[in-house]
Parts: structure tokens; C-alpha cells; sequence
């Protein structure tokens, strides 16, 4: 689905707000007639209305799309290249009580898919063993001498999940030693496979499903329910006595965490996860929600900025297994002495973090000070802690909006480094491409995140072929800066009612992007810093109306010392409406992402 054109008068006469953006309506006039008819035709809120209209969804589908199903929404999962083969095997092992080794990756989307898959296995009574490899020591992927050490274990069959496709050296190593291997992973591949008794990723070059657009965590669940519908076929009675849809609360995080687009059935996937995710009957997911604060029913927002950087504390910079230890378990004290275990080494992560970000951040100002800068951000240093450079090439990110890298050196000239990108830019694509002028030792990813390592004395090199191969995608990205809203809002009319409204056509994430509100010519009575620079603020409106608001990661911007030396005067604000659930009462508040002085 896309979005309407929008409009390029400038919204509310804002042309260059404070981060230097240009308010313009995210519906034309052809939007604004389809939001009229969807609330006339179905009997919606207007403001639902227009949120749907801006997001393409079709007026037909409207009363649909806010109950999304995993019935309606998952095709029949032999449509998967492999997945039938997949299915046959694992139900094989089963029915020989084989041994069976799981080899995820060691972000999120790895940890739940590899809980998701012993869950199933120790259900049958499998005896399975979780190996996550170590970030720094191991690096992506199976590797040789760890599948060796699997076999050696004991393992019948390895099975990958989230990681595999392009491990042609580890999976060689496998079928050398007699053991068969199912690949389960949704990364971008080349045409050439790995040797696999079945590879299942929905971005092989052969697959016809449409499903590319799922986590790994998502391609798990479709290779269960195959394998569950095998086995009910094979009339074994403990097929009917696993919950397969109780484990969408881990699919759930999964698909959040991994920023894969929420459409289709990725929605289906959270919308119900969050249902069985509200129960707590993942002792591991409860604990770890308890030691980050969730107050009130968790959302998507606690599973991607609460949950999801805890349990990728353990594979950046601590035990990298401990996550999906934690989703697998059933025993709470356990679960509890990992999440507080968790919880210490996200602490560690937040301090290294920020060291790395205050230099990170110097030497791209530096880079930005010349001109328009580079079109794809590059920073690197000796000594930076390589589990950390993902997030600081999201924080670079953010704050510069073009594509922007993190490497970390370690002594002997060889880098470890990883990007995040725009929309409109495959970063997945051009690391691949570099890959092959060989120019990196390794990399790939996604569009949005890639990964790569690189020598040190190829760096300057590194950089000048993202220029050359990015330079007029990105220049054409930030000719383009515009900031889409999807309509005004006085304080007095930011209801906690009005926002459920809003949240009925969630959940909201990449590929179907967060309403965005502006709060027009509100007198900004209060700003101060609070937390880690962050910017508390509260807006009365002419009417009375008070609303409270954050601008997180602001302080040191321009927007933010705008805001912070503004007390009095009136502003525009633009940002996301949200509850708060605090000592048991619900208040809203908007999530303040720019602003604009009031004339």
C-alpha cells in the first residue's frame, strides 16, 4: 500500500521548520475526498479516516484492516519455496526423537526465532540446543568450526533460523560431516545456495510467495504451521496439544524489533501478539517487561524501545544466548535472574553508548561542516566496542537523515562495522556491491540495516564508493525534506478517547508510519531537560487546553534550544499522540519530532 501524494503547499505556512524540514498535508485533494467517503461509508471517526487514507488503504478494506487476521492474512505456507521439505524434515526428527541443534543470530529477531523453534521441538520431547554466536569473536552467521562443535555434541539435524543463507563454507562443512541442515532466514541472498537439505527464505530469487517482507521470527511461525499440519496428517495426537498462535507474543517482538514493514500479515502478527503478550504467559518476556517499567498494557512502543534493546544487550556486548534462553523459558526464577542480568548489561550498553556517540558525532559534524557533506556518512575508530556501532549509526542517523555507517578498529587494521539507511536508499544492496568489487571482506543486509567488515587501509576507498554509488539518490532524498501531517489538533481535543481511536489503525512502524499531528500556535509554557537530554514540555492551547509533550534526544539541537529558551512565546509543534499509563491513570501527551515559532 502506498500513501497519497500529498500536498506541497506548505501546512500551516511552516516552509522551514526548526530541524529544517517543510510542513506539507499528507493527503491531496483526491486523499481528502477518500477519507470523506471511508467516514461516510463505515461510520468512522474522521481522524481514523484520514489516517487510513494516508496510509492507501482502500475504502473497501477499511472496516477489514482494523481487525487484521492470521486466518485472513497468511497464505498456505507450502507457497514458501522449501517450506514443504522444511516441515518433512523437522516432523521427521520428531518422529525419530533425533538431537537437534539451533543456530540463530544474536539480535532480537535471532533470539525469538530460536525460542520460537526449541518451544516447539521441546513440546515433542526433542532435545534441542540453542547456539548464538559471539558478535566480536564469531561474527554473522554459522561458521565451521561451530557446526563442527555441534555435531560433536551429538546433533541429528541443524537447523538455522535468521542466519544461513549465504553460509556456503559452514554448511559445506555439515554435509561433510553427514548432517543435514534447514535453513530458516529472510535475509537478502544471491542466486547461488548454500548447500541445504531445504533453505526457506521468502527473498530467494525462486520464491513466489510475497512474504518478503516478514522477520525471520514470521518465517519460523509459517514453517511450524506447516510442520504442525504434517503431523496431524501423520496422526500424532501431540500436534493438537501445542498453541503455536500462544507464541505470537515473541513473533510479535520479533517483527517490531526487526523493523520490517507492518503490512499484511506482519500486522496480523503484532495486533494479536500484543493480545497474548497483554497475558504475561511468557514468564521470560513478563520478567524482562517488569525490569524495564512497563506501565500498562505492553505496545508495540515497550516491545521496540523498552524490551527489544534488553535482550540485544546480551548479544552486544554481554552472553549472547542469554535473550533467547530468556524467551524460551518456563521456569520464572530463572526468567527473573536473566532479565535482572539483562538489565546490567543494558546499563553497561547505555554508558558505552554514549561515549561512542559524543566521538562518533564530532567526527560527523566535522564531515557535515564542508559543504553538504558526504551523502553517506562514515565514522570509525580504534578501540569502539563493535557490538555498540549499529546504534550509533541509527543515532547518526537521525540526526543527520542521509545513510550513515559505524566502524569499529580493533588493533590489527581490521574493522567491524554496520549502517543504517533512509528510505529510499538500499543500504543492503550497495554493501552487497562493494562485497563484490572487493572492496569488504564481508557484509549484507537489509534495505534500512546493513553489516560489514572492512580493512582499515580500504577505508578511505569504503568511503569514496558510497559517494559515487550514493551521491544522487541521497542528494534527491534531501532535496526533499518534507515533514508529512496528517492533520491539526488543539490541545483541548487530544483526548485519551481520540488517541484508542487512532490506535484501532495500528500498530504503526516501518511501512506504515506513525500519525503525525500538528498542535498549531499553542503558547509553550514550560520547558525543561529531563533525562538523558531530553526536552519536557507543556502547551496551553487559546482555548485553555493544556497538553503535556517530550521531544526525546533534543537538548543540544536546534530545535531543542529553541523550545528550552522559549517559555511564553507561541509555537507550531508536530509529533505523535500517545497515552501514558501512570499510578494507574491514562494521560495523553504528544512525542514532539519538530516545531516551528508561531508568527
Amino acid at each position: 500500500m502506498t500513501a497519497s501524494g500529498g500536498s506541497d503547499r506548505a501546512f500551516l505556512g511552516v516552509e522551514q521548520s526548526l530541524s529544517g524540514q517543510k510542513w506539507v498535508a499528507r493527503l491531496d485533494q483526491a486523499g481528502e475526498n477518500k477519507a470523506i467517503s471511508i467516514a461516510q461509508t463505515t461510520g468512522l471517526p474522521d481522524v481514523v479516516a484520514r489516517v487510513l487514507a494516508g496510509r492507501g488503504v482502500a475504502m473497501g478494506d477499511a472496516l477489514a484492516f482494523l481487525d487484521p487476521t492470521i486466518k485472513t492474512l497468511m497464505p498456505d505456507p507450502s507457497r514458501l519455496t522449501d517450506c514443504d521439505k522444511a516441515a518433512e524434515r523437522l516432523a521427521d526428527a520428531i518422529a525419530r526423537n533425533e538431537r537437534v541443534a539451533v543456530f540463530g543470530d544474536y539480535d532480537v529477531d535471532g533470539a525469538a526465532s530460536s525460542a520460537l523453534m526449541q518451544r516447539f521441538l521441546t513440546h515433542f520431547g526433542i532435545v534441542s540446543e540453542i547456539y548464538i554466536p559471539d558478535r566480536i569473536f564469531e561474527g554473522y552467521g554459522p561458521n565451521p568450526a561451530a557446526i563442527g562443535e555441534l555435531i560433536d555434541r551429538g546433533a541429528d539435524l541443524l537447523v538455522t533460523v535468521d542466519c544461513g543463507s549465504t553460509s556456503h563454507e559452514a554448511l559445506q562443512e555439515a554435509a561433510r560431516r553427514g548432517i543435514e541442515v534447514v535453513v530458516i532466514d529472510h535475509h537478502q541472498m544471491p542466486s547461488e545456495l548454500p548447500v541445504a537439505h531445504a533453505l526457506v527464505n521468502p527473498n530467494r530469487e525462486d520464491d513466489l510467495s510475497g512474504l518478503g517482507h516478514l522477520c525471520a521470527c514470521g518465517v519460523v511461525f509459517m514453517v511450524l504451521v506447516g510442520t504442525l499440519r504434517l503431523l496431524r496428517q501423520r496422526s500424532d495426537a501431540r500436534a493438537t496439544g501445542f498453541d503455536l498462535m500462544g507464541c505470537l507474543d515473541i513473533v510479535a517482538l520479533a517483527t517490531v524489533c526487526d523493523v520490517v514493514p507492518l503490512k499484511g500479515l506482519n500486522r496480523a502478527f503484532v495486533v494479536k501478539g500484543m493480545l497474548v503478550a497483554r497475558d504475561m504467559g511468557n514468564v521470560g518476556l513478563a520478567a524482562l517487561a517488569q525490569r524495564a517499567g512497563v506501565n500498562g498494557p505492553i505496545s508495540p512502543y515497550h516491545l521496540g524501545y523498552l524490551i527489544g534493546p534488553r535482550i540485544n544487550a546480551g548479544g552486544r556486548i554481554g552472553d549472547a544466548a542469554l535473550g533467547s534462553r530468556l524467551l524460551a523459558l518456563t521456569d520464572p526464577a530463572e526468567a527473573e535472574a536473566i532479565a535482572e542480568r539483562l538489565e546490567e548489561l543494558n546499563r553497561e550498553r547505555q554508558a558505552i553508548e554514549a561515549a561512542m556517540l559524543a566521538e562518533a558525532d564530532a567526527e560527523a559534524a566535522v564531515e557535515m561542516a564542508s559543504g553538504d557533506g558526504p551523502s553517506v556518512i562514515v565514522t570509525a575508530r580504534q578501540g569502539w566496542h563493535p557490538g555498540v556501532v549499529g546504534l550509533l549509526a541509527s543515532r547518526l542517523k537521525e540526526r543527520y537523515r542521509r545513510p550513515a555507517f559505524a566502524i569499529a578498529f580493533d588493533g590489527n587494521g581490521k574493522g567491524t562495522g554496520s549502517g543504517r539507511s533512509v528510505p529510499g536508499l538500499d543500504i543492503g544492496r550497495l554493501v552487497r556491491k562493494a562485497v563484490e568489487t572487493g572492496l569488504l571482506l564481508k557484509g549484507g543486509g537489509h534495505a534500512m540495516a546493513a553489516g560489514l567488515t572492512v580493512s582499515e587501509k580500504r577505508l578511505g576507498e569504503l568511503r569514496g564508493f558510497f559517494e559515487e554509488q550514493a551521491a544522487e539518490t541521497v542528494a534527491g532524498l534531501s532535496a526533499s525534506h518534507r515533514l508529512r501531517i496528517d492533520g491539526a489538533l488543539a490541545a483541548s481535543g487530544v483526548t485519551v478517547d481520540l488517541v484508542d481511536m487512532i490506535e484501532r489503525a495500528g500498530p504503526y512502524g516501518a511501512g506504515h508510519s506513525q500519525p503525525i499531528f500538528a498542535v498549531p500556535s499553542h503558547i509553550l509554557t514550560d520547558a525543561r531537560v529531563v533525562g538523558q537530554n531530553h526536552v519536557k514540555l507543556t502547551l496551553t492551547g487559546p482555548d485553555g487546553g493544556r497538553l503535556n509533550g517530550i521531544a526525546f534526544r533534543a537538548a543540544d539541537t536546534d530545535m531543542g534550544r529553541a523550545l528550552l529558551g522559549g517559555r511564553g512565546l507561541p509555537f507550531h509543534l508536530a509529533g505523535t499522540i500517545s497515552v501514558d499509563h501512570w499510578q494507574g491513570a491514562r494521560r495523553v501527551q504528544i512525542r514532539v519530532i519538530d516545531a516551528a515559532q508561531a508568527r
